[in-house]
């Protein structure tokens, strides 16, 4: 049968998998299956399939999968005991013991004598039993604790310890059940009413405990606990207290949106209701924290936070986008009611130095997350419509409110920004309200003016329009708030040309001077922290150019400002901080022209882009090791620690790249991964663009490849860069990177068997066989590199076991290429290989007629590490099968051995213990007389 035809052929495909998951190859086995489900159209063909791949993912720990997969297959026959069986063992993974135990039962009634199912029930009935008497012992606990909380008379310290314990016992499975089932929700309501702080956050922290990963609790919860009171101690004015129920909803949200995506299956579960209503109940009460006067800042905030984690799709491969079509429906308004409000006005929510910040991410989330033309100016039409009612009022303070909701939205969906900015008057007013005598008028028109100034049409507009009044704004205004946003206005439209040298809108020495007045207010401590951002803001425009980065980092104390700032509250910061990093370490986007198209463009009079000469890598180099001297990783760590929504995709990008640029020179490594940078990359590396995912898998593999993996993600870490690292083995990214990511695997997996189990999981095999067959010579060699440790695992040895392929022969062949580092790779898996699965070593005659020729010059090798493969090959072979040795001794390797033995200058040790080794062996088959091996024959003299 052809191969064509196979692919459509269920049975042939079955068959395809069965032989698979025999060679341990699980992943090709599922597939296969998935491919024969597709085409098969006989129920009982597909109970087969379904219960095959239950197997698979068994093997896999998928176990809800292989769950799913089993009830499948008992839905077309419920007499189908391996199906049963294999429920069995799935429900046993996942805790789902009761369930475990009928399905095994009902196994041990079909087939009593089964040792299997015998066993598995005995396990479950102990498991059982410890469940029971775990449930019994917490009970009594439980009533002790609440008594204790409630009892007024209680002393402050007993109440304290009962709470901690309430917190520890509710992160228990046992212990989470049993307050649930003991009233504990109603008691831990009357726990949020207390007026002590530390009874808030450990009843908080219990809910934590009783939502986590559970649906049926969590709706339960929320349906007797009620939204609004939860909204109430998150609007409360302790930060602390808000932090921690932000905490809990985000895992109420969780919980109800995991279980929604899981399909329920098995007729002996309960079938639990949709939670779309306790989740739309969330939201609804979430987007009327928005404009409420009796919020705090920092509770709305944490709204805000919510809204933007779990209202947009996480995957836009995902066709459901109704959360947010709903929330753009009954709430848009009201978001917008935050991004029009001006602190300094009586009138409005109370706000924090984010809110503003937090709001624009929200609703470039929102439009980021529409699908079509209509969805998208429905969005548009609504926000005019809001703009436009408060612009048409005659009240000032209604026009301010406009022009700050035109301003968040400039720094949140510019689309949108610019087509409000566009409004009839709207241009005027701002560049009006930028000359008012009144601070207030004049920041937030300047604020305006600045966000306007994004696109390359609108900032040609503003220096024709605006830039005299900017300047006559700096020089004159006595206000420094006032003075340092008209400064980054300056700073912005002077770095319209880029890092294009030859396209400056300034008069040369301008934008020095600009900068100089950027670093100077940066330092100065009596500003409010707002305005020293603003500062940051005109650097990340003015270090375009490379004068100012030279500048900038060789100003310490402006560098220690601008950390300091990075580590603060304010995370409206941190895009600022990157950017400016971003433009010192030279770490954005370069194409480089063609020489031929440049000559075209001179030649026809174009504009052709020119470097400054200050942005070579020599001068980039100094610059970074200047970063390093005044802590720059220290602030990145703590840039990416703590979660906002300022912190957005485009700054983590940033970060990313900074890191890369700080690892590239191997020297400063150690000082990345001192300072916390390894353990701070791995986040960036899940959780970016496309490319700052990249960009950080890049700086991981660079760490790994140099420092020891053990110290620089230490603990569980470990294993969370095994993910990021094989992304990096894709044919988007580029050879350099995939010859990181093979170097950074070799050594994860030389590590520990678990490791090497982890990048298996990752299914990096397949792409790292793909990878041996690279025409690159150092990317060739570093894929079988990996592969010689990954073959210290039984589960790749198994895939070379497998008949049907090439793996053998392509290791033998690679022993004998020129290339040094490739043949060591290749013989040193050959040798592995052999020593564990000595069966392999009666197949390497069958690779190739060379093969001899192959071992012997292996032997010969003036490398002693070659020569060193090569005995151990030998050795392995003769070992597995007395016909190998006979063919080797009769071959010219008899003469190699007995020089090899002898030892001496040049031959080390081990060679010569391991030749002597095969000589002793070839002597004991009765191949060779005596020990010096000097003679073959059968045991009779020549």
């Amino acid at each position: 049968m052809s191969v064509s035809e196979k692919e459509k052929d269920p049975a042939a495909l079955k068959e395809e998998g069965n032989t698979l998951f025999k060679a341990g190859d699980t992943q090709g086995a599922v597939r296969c299956y998935t491919k024969a489900l597709k085409l098969s159209d006989s129920q009982a063909e597909s109970a087969v399939l379904y219960r095959n791949r239950s197997a698979c993912y068994l093997k896999l720990d998928e176990f809800s999968k292989a769950e799913a997969d089993a009830s499948k297959a008992l839905d077309t026959d419920p007499g189908d005991v391996k199906a049963r069986f294999r429920r069995a063992q799935s429900f046993q993974k996942l805790g789902r013991l009761d369930q475990a135990f009928l399905d095994a039962q009902r196994c041990a009634q079909l087939e009593p004598k089964n040792k299997a199912f015998q066993d598995l029930l005995r396990q479950l009935g102990a498991q059982i039993h410890q469940k029971s008497a775990q449930l019994n012992s917490t009970d009594a606990r439980v009533q002790q604790m609440f008594s204790l909380l409630l009892d007024a008379s209680a002393k402050d310290s007993d109440r304290q310890k009962a709470a901690q314990n309430l917190v520890v016992l509710s992160r228990e499975e046992a212990g989470a059940e049993q307050i649930f089932r003991n009233d504990g929700v109603k008691l831990i309501q009357r726990l949020l009413l207390s007026k002590q702080e530390d009874v808030v956050l450990s009843a908080l922290r219990t809910l934590v405990g009783l939502c986590t990963g559970h649906q049926s609790r969590t709706m339960a919860i929320v349906n007797e606990l009620g939204m609004e009171q939860l909204c109430t101690v998150m609007g409360s004015g302790a930060s602390t207290v808000s932090l921690a129920a932000c905490h809990l909803l985000q895992v109420m949200f969780e919980a109800l949106t995991e279980s929604m995506k899981k399909e329920i299956r098995g007729k002996d579960e309960a079938i639990l209701p949709e939670p779309s209503k306790e989740l739309r109940s969330m939201l609804r009460h979430l987007l009327g924290m928005m404009p409420a006067a009796n919020v705090s800042g920092a509770g709305r905030d944490s709204a805000i936070n919510l809204l933007v984690k779990q209202v947009p799709r996480k995957s836009l491969k995902n066709p459901d986008n109704s959360l947010t079509l709903w929330v753009i429906d009954q709430g848009l308004k009201k978001i917008l009611e935050v991004a029009g409000t001006v602190p300094e006005l009586s009138e409005g929510p109370p706000l924090t130095d984010n809110s503003h910040m937090s709001c624009s991410v929200l609703l470039s989330k929102l439009y980021d997350d529409l699908k079509s033309d209509n969805e998208r100016e429905n969005f548009n039409k609504l926000c005019e419509e809001y703009v436009q009612q408060h612009f048409s009022r005659s009240s000032l303070d209604a026009k301010l409110r406009a022009i700050q909701t035109v301003s968040v939205l400039l720094q949140g969906p510019s689309d949108v920004g610019n087509r409000t900015l566009e409004m009839s008057g709207m241009m005027d007013a701002v560049i009006s309200l930028c000359a008012s005598e009144d601070v207030t008028h004049q920041q937030v028109a300047v604020e305006a003016l600045i966000h306007a100034a994004g696109k390359a049409k609108r900032a040609s507009f503003i220096t024709a329009n605006g830039v005299a009044l900017l300047k006559d704004l700096y020089k004159k205004s006595e206000n420094d708030r006032i003075r340092v946003r008209a400064l980054v206005g300056l700073c912005k439209l002077g770095s319209a040309g880029g890092t294009d040298f030859s396209m400056k809108q300034f008069a040369e020495g301008s934008t020095l001077k600009l900068a100089k007045q950027c670093r100077k207010w940066l330092c100065n401590e009596s500003l409010p922290p707002t305005s020293r951002r603003w500062s940051v803001e005109g650097l990340a425009y003015l270090t375009f150019d490379a004068d100012v980065k030279e500048d900038l980092v060789e100003d310490k104390s402006a560098l220690l400002a601008m950390f300091e700032l990075a580590k603060s509250e304010d995370k409206t910061v941190l895009f600022a901080v990157g950017s400016t990093l971003v433009n010192c370490t030279n770490s954005y986007e370069v194409e480089k022209p063609d020489p031929q198209m440049v000559e075209l463009a001179k030649y026809a009079k174009q504009h052709v882009p020119e470097e400054h000469p200050k942005d070579a890598p020599s001068y980039v180099e100094k610059r970074l090791v200047k970063l390093l001297e005044a802590g720059v990783v220290s602030a990145l760590v703590c840039m990416v620690k703590h979660e906002s929504p300022a912190l957005t995709e485009a700054c983590r990008d940033c970060i990313a790249r900074v890191y890369l640029a700080l690892v590239e020179r191997q020297e400063d490594r150690g000082t990345v991964v001192a300072q916390g940078g390894g353990k701070a990359l791995i986040p960036l590396a899940s959780d970016n663009t496309d490319l700052g995912k990249i960009k950080a898998a890049q700086a991981l593999a660079k760490i790994t490849i140099t420092s020891n993996p053990e110290i620089a993600f230490p603990g569980e870490r470990i294993y969370e860069v095994v993910r990021p690292l094989v992304s990096l083995l894709s044919l988007e990214c580029t050879l350099l990177q995939n010859f990181e990511a093979l170097m950074a695997l070799t050594n994860l997996a030389g590590i520990s068997d678990r490791l090497r189990q982890k990048i298996i999981k990752e299914n990096a095999v397949p792409k790292i066989e793909g990878y041996m067959f690279e025409e690159h010579d150092l990317v060739r060699a570093s894929a079988t590199e990996c592969m010689c440790n990954l073959v210290l695992s039984t589960e790749v040895q198994k895939l070379y076991l497998a008949t049907g392929n090439d793996r053998l022969k392509l290791l033998v062949l690679y022993s004998g290429e020129e290339d040094e580092r490739l043949r060591k790779a290749a013989a040193g898996t050959l040798a592995m290989l052999t020593a564990e699965q000595p069966e392999l070593c009666a197949r390497i005659p069958g690779t190739t007629t060379h093969w001899l020729e192959i071992v012997q010059t292996l032997l010969l090798s003036e490398l002693s590490d070659l020569r060193h493969r090569g005995v151990v090959i030998v050795l392995n072979m003769m070992q597995a099968e007395k016909s190998l040795a006979e063919m080797l001794m009769e071959s010219e390797a008899l003469e190699i051995l007995s020089v090899l033995a002898k030892g001496g200058e040049g031959t080390p040790e081990p060679v010569s213990r391991t030749a002597q080794n095969c000589l002793d062996k070839a002597v004991e088959y009765g191949i060779i007389r005596n020990r010096e091996g000097r003679e073959k024959g059968k045991g009779t003299e020549p």
